[in-house]
């Protein structure tokens, strides 16, 4: 392992360590989704879909980070003892992602795309089992994106309000019949797809110009012993 790790580049070991230190913040998830109008597991032990659903998922994703967590102590390649400091502070410090205890802003597919771009670069490093690794999680988050994308078209079926890859599946141009606020929410979640593209042209026409400037944007991480990798 030390030896397959030995060629992967720092800015990598640093996107690595903030996917796993992603999974482990699970207290503050489950405490977040046990908050939600609808959907909260009132003790804890609930036996309602929803709450066997989550005590499931949480149990899984704890697998996820473990498993990474292990992963980098065995390599030797970061300076775990930042990385568990890091992971106190953060589930320490709680997580508020205002969501107004409303269950439509809560999903996501970002950690299936990570994992996903983390497995392919890992086959490019050619470490095989780190690539194995991030393939399975990978898969699992594409799991856990069907269940979300499953979970709020219910949703709005029993009320038919809310709120960019899932818009289509849920037919949101063509709710008709919305309240007030529910027909501002339609409007503006329509917007976001086109908001979305035009900030990352943005960001893209942004690097372009620092590198024809050559600027070049860089940051020091405990993780890895305080060395500098680059921002892109």
């Amino acid at each position: 392992m030390r030896q397959a790790s030995a060629q992967l580049p720092y800015d990598y070991l640093v996107a690595l360590v903030g996917d796993m230190v992603t999974e482990e913040a699970l207290p503050s998830y489950m405490n977040m989704l046990n908050t939600l109008d609808g959907t909260r597991d009132e003790t804890g032990a609930e036996p309602h879909g929803w709450a066997t659903w989550t005590r499931h998922w949480t149990a899984e994703e704890n697998r996820h980070g473990d498993l990474l967590n292990k992963y980098l102590y065995l390599t030797g390649r970061v300076d775990m003892q930042a990385v568990e400091s890091t992971i106190q502070r953060l589930i320490g410090s709680g997580l508020d992602p205002q969501l107004e205890n409303n269950p439509y802003l809560c999903f996501e597919r970002a950690t299936k795309i990570s994992h996903g771009n983390t497995a392919r670069l890992a086959k490019h490093y050619n470490d095989d089992l780190l690539t194995r690794i991030c393939g399975i999680i990978a898969a699992d988050e594409g799991r856990h994106e069907t269940a979300y994308t499953a979970i709020v078209e219910q949703l709005f079926k029993s009320s038919l309000a809310g709120g960019l890859v899932v818009v289509k599946r849920w037919g949101v141009a063509e709710l008709s019949g919305l309240s007030g606020p529910a027909a501002a929410a339609q409007e503006y979640l329509m917007a976001q797809p086109q908001r979305v593209h035009r900030l990352a042209a943005i960001q893209a026409e942004r690097r372009l110009r620092d590198r024809r400037r050559g600027k070049q944007r860089s940051a020091s991480f405990s993780w890895i012993r305080g060395r500098q990798v680059a921002l892109q």
